[in-house]
């Protein structure tokens, strides 16, 4: 049977100017794109009271008004993956994400992923993330390990997703990087979009791009085999961000074989190197603020130690 549908009212800030409507609406309602569009062509979306074209720019303080169809149950098949949960209660889940473990279905991974784990863990789902992303509220990376938090009520996925995107979400990360940093810290503010000849990356190299600031700072350096341990905040959350503004810093990720150029052997870890320590954020019912952390795993460990030898 399908859920009750949320009707929702959604303020443009300046994150959103200048974007597409179907854009603008997927970022603020935590929906894909191709849901958002299909919204608006169904009619079921105004902008300032006035119907509207998904191609139609909007601007800072516009209202967008959605009535999203009634959500239909997850199609997803729940399959028993072990979890690592830091954290349950009847609103949200949090866990330690391994990585390898991809967080929704996609093409060429229709199984085997977070969001198959989740639902045979809790059983049910907030559906407002889409019937392949039920509960979902953000994304690491296939290859990025650490702390992830997922919704189990439409109420939660509305207040974590709105947090997402006021940037009142505390994140650190951590990376090893190639090179040699400069300073001690640094902050990078360059806009990110799709990459203008490999739709498959992002880039600062675009017309395009969404506003995207990353600070860093230095915690280790292994000036004798050039790499550096850096814990990363990213003020925004692009696609691949730290990735990306890593690379485009002189600093690549280690291990990263698409914005890092990974050299075979580097480092005796076999994904990028990168992990989500913290996440900290205010719970959707008690308005208490919570902080949750994971130590970085084996292979994380290991190459850190083969730094330090």
């Amino acid at each position: 049977m399908a859920a009750a549908a949320r009707s929702l009212e959604l303020l443009v800030g300046e994150d959103e100017a200048g974007l597409r409507l179907d854009q603008a609406l997927a970022s603020l309602a935590g929906v894909t794109r191709a849901q958002a569009r299909r919204w608006i062509d169904e009619g079921r979306t105004r902008l300032d009271g006035r119907s509207a074209r998904a191609a139609q720019r909007v601007a800072a303080g516009e209202r967008i008004e959605a009535e999203p169809p009634e959500v239909a149950p997850a199609r997803v098949a729940a399959e028993p993956i072990a979890l690592a949960v830091l954290y349950e209660d009847r609103d949200l889940i949090v866990v330690d994400k391994p990585a390898g473990l991809v967080v929704h279905p996609a093409p060429g991974h229709p199984g085997g992923t977070l969001v198959n784990a989740l639902l045979h863990h809790c059983g049910d789902l907030a559906g407002i993330g889409g019937v392949l992303r039920p509960g979902i509220v953000h994304r690491l990376d296939r290859g990025t390990s650490g702390v992830l938090v997922a919704a189990k009520s439409d109420a939660a996925h509305t207040s974590l997703a709105a947090q997402f995107h006021d940037h009142s979400v505390e994140r650190v990360y951590l990376a090893i990087v190639r090179g040699a940093p400069a300073g001690e810290s640094g902050r990078v503010e360059r806009p990110i979009g799709r990459h203008p000849r490999d739709r498959k990356r992002m880039s600062t190299q675009t017309g395009a791009g969404r506003r995207a600031v990353t600070v860093w700072r230095v915690r280790e350096r292994f000036a004798a085999r050039g790499y550096a341990l850096l814990e990363v905040r990213p003020e925004t959350g692009r696609t691949h961000q730290i990735r990306v503004h890593l690379a485009a810093s002189g600093l690549p990720i280690a291990g990263d074989p698409v914005y890092g150029r990974a050299r075979r052997g580097e480092l005796p870890i076999e994904r990028p190197a990168l992990h989500a320590a913290l996440l900290g954020f205010t719970h959707p019912r008690s308005g208490e603020r919570l902080r949750f952390e994971a130590a970085p795993p084996a292979d994380f460990r290991g190459a850190l130690a083969w730094l330090a030898r």
